[in-house]
């Protein structure tokens, strides 16, 4: 009986472990294209794992700061199987600073990189639900639709929503970005190149 139980515990735990490594392969969470950054002081200084600090989102917040950089940041900030409050702490500080007073208030504040930078966040927060974010990010390019990194992200937002139904759409969707010749090319080619890195597997589903 002692043997049987094990057993079962035994493979709820290896259920448990491989869900949490299927969860953890996907659009928002293999593409770690903040390494292409690794040079950039204010990301460089990120510790993942560790609150960020009011620097960091005060470099977010400034509309003249490059928004490849802005979203290298959050990238590192990055993700976590159980969830993180990085958009709460991001909209507390815009709040403190008199920049929004209400969460709604991102919609319309420009550039819209400001509502992108919270876009992502809040998918990295809770990369299991991202509808809220994708909208967030579909207005933010809106505001900007020939950035390329704009366009990019957004993508990789809604990707992770096709993650779960199309593959053929996770990769149609990031693709479309890349074949638009006319974007402004504002994202390094060390960033894009691990971004496809990862995207092109879901290409031969296609």
């Amino acid at each position: 009986m002692k043997t049987t139980h094990r057993i079962i515990a035994c493979l709820i735990a290896l259920i448990c472990f491989s869900a949490q490594r299927a969860a953890a392969d996907s659009p928002l969470t293999s593409t770690d294209f903040h390494q292409a950054y690794a040079d950039e002081p204010i990301v460089a200084q990120i510790v993942q794992g560790r609150t960020p600090s009011d620097e960091t989102w005060a470099y977010l917040a400034a509309p003249d700061n490059p928004v490849a950089v802005k979203m290298a940041i959050i990238n590192k900030i990055g993700w976590a199987f159980e969830g993180k409050n990085s958009y709460q702490l991001f909209l507390s500080y815009l709040k403190r600073q008199g920049i929004c007073k209400r969460e709604k208030d991102l919609y319309q504040k420009r550039p819209g990189d400001l509502l992108l930078s919270a876009a992502y966040l809040k998918a990295l927060d809770n990369y299991f639900n991202v509808e809220e974010a994708a909208r967030m990010a579909r207005q933010a390019r809106k505001m900007h639709p020939d950035s390329y990194t704009v366009n990019i992200i957004c993508a990789l937002i809604e990707a992770q929503i096709a993650f779960d139904s199309d593959w053929g759409e996770v990769y149609r969707l990031t693709d479309a970005v890349r074949r638009n010749t006319t974007l402004k090319d504002d994202m390094n080619d060390e960033a894009k190149r691990i971004i496809f890195e990862y995207m092109d597997l879901y290409g031969s589903d296609d």
